[in-house]
């Protein structure tokens, strides 16, 4: 199945495509659904937006509730799940001296949300340091609650995080912030379609994800879910016609016409929503994401024994799924490394540097294929010894 796909999506078949992480890649038909609404839209919009808008999107709230497992009356599409955090971090009524606890492994345009309304509130972020390698869930979860306090308000975390690639045992954690009254954002930018996500089971407080990543969904198709018992704390982060919104003309709930009534936008993205999800099961979306990732296993390993550093998580355990960071000797320059990888080999695939260390983080999707990856392991033979002597020949002497 993985690599048949390849047929299906829109990527320029010159690249080696190992980049889904960053923004996703959408299939065809997928996108054929999408182009559909936003003709409709065009074709008459006064009656699309004015008059058959709301019934559209409950609908599609319906089959994305209905995938991961909640009331679509629990659901609001939004742009994506950094918006998502946006409106639950400037919802909330911090005050001087609460705590907001997250890890040192979040994405970077969330903690400047976080940061931005400290300042404002008086409120503090605390980054709590999770150790490389993992060994355990459990150690995980101690490590995080190291950083618990009883000034703690809110526990915020991302489900699958952006430098690493670690799988967070969110569900765990949750279950006892609830015990000890303390409120969950999960920010799910990369779990839903990467993952089989349960929001029932998981039980957060909030969850902000993507449909646009691993879900398959066009660019500008995100969610926010909020228990209904938090409902009632959630603020519009732009007030249009759902801060006002007339009992004959509204959606029956507070928490949808705050967030879904912000102004004229296109919902085209998340209309097709649906389409997304109806592809990952006519595709059998399961056995795919089981194929990425035992050619990301294999890969992971193949890198690893050729740079002789070790992997940040055994490779068979479950702390990561479709997306791995791989690191990569110190003495490498990310910048001139991932200009060859891509204009000699054709491949796409991000460098970073997090806490000193430097990574390779590589994707795997369905439109991936061993051929690719071969490429790129061929491509860090040829590379990596040629980076490291570039280094050590114009390095400063310390005589």
């Amino acid at each position: 199945m993985v690599g048949a796909l390849q047929q299906h999506f829109l990527l320029d078949p010159d690249i080696i495509f190992l980049n889904h992480g960053s923004f996703g890649a959408c299939p065809r038909p997928v996108f054929e659904t999408y182009q559909a609404w936003q003709r409709r839209l065009e074709r008459q919009p006064v009656l699309f937006l004015g008059r058959q808008l709301d019934e559209l999107l409950k609908d599609s709230r319906h089959a994305l509730g209905k995938y991961v497992n909640v009331s679509a009356d629990d659901l609001v599409y939004i742009h994506n799940a950094t918006h998502g955090v946006n409106i639950v971090a400037r919802s909330l009524h911090l005050e001087p001296g609460d705590e907001i606890l997250t890890s040192d492994q979040e994405y970077g345009a969330c903690d400047y949300t976080w940061e931005f309304v400290c300042t404002k509130t008086g409120a503090r972020y605390v980054r709590q340091p999770l150790h490389m390698p993992v060994q355990s869930e459990g150690e995980l979860l101690e490590q995080l609650w190291q950083g618990v306090t009883p000034c703690t308000k809110v526990i915020y975390l991302s489900h699958i995080t952006s430098p690493t690639s670690l799988s967070l045992p969110v569900e765990a954690i949750c279950k006892r912030a609830g015990e000890a009254g303390i409120l969950t954002l999960i920010d799910g930018a990369h779990a839903p379609g990467q993952i089989p996500l349960d929001l029932q089971a998981l039980g957060a407080d909030f969850y902000s994800g993507n449909c646009h990543k691993w879900m398959l969904s066009p660019k500008g198709a995100g969610f926010l879910y909020a228990h209904p018992r938090v409902q009632p704390l959630v603020e519009p982060l732009v007030v249009s016609w759902g801060y006002h919104a007339a009992s004959e003309e509204s959606s029956g709930s507070r928490f949808i016409d705050y967030l879904q009534w912000t102004g004229t936008t296109d919902p085209a993205a998340a209309l097709a929503a649906p389409a997304a999800i109806q592809f990952m099961t006519e595709y059998h979306w399961q056995d795919v994401r089981q194929q990425c990732h035992e050619l990301l296993q294999d890969v992971m390993q193949r890198i690893c024994n050729l740079t002789g550093l070790s992997p940040l998580y055994a490779p068979t355990s479950g702390f990561y799924h479709q997306m791995a960071s791989i690191p990569l000797p110190q003495a490498v320059d990310l910048s001139v490394l991932k200009t060859r990888l891509y204009d000699e080999s054709r491949i796409e695939v991000p460098v970073m540097e997090w806490q000193g260390r430097k990574f390779l983080r590589v994707s795997v999707q369905g439109y991936n294929t061993q051929e690719d990856m071969d490429a790129l392991v061929n491509a860090l033979k040829a590379l990596l010894p040629r980076e490291q002597r570039f280094m050590a020949v114009n390095q400063p002497s310390n005589a």
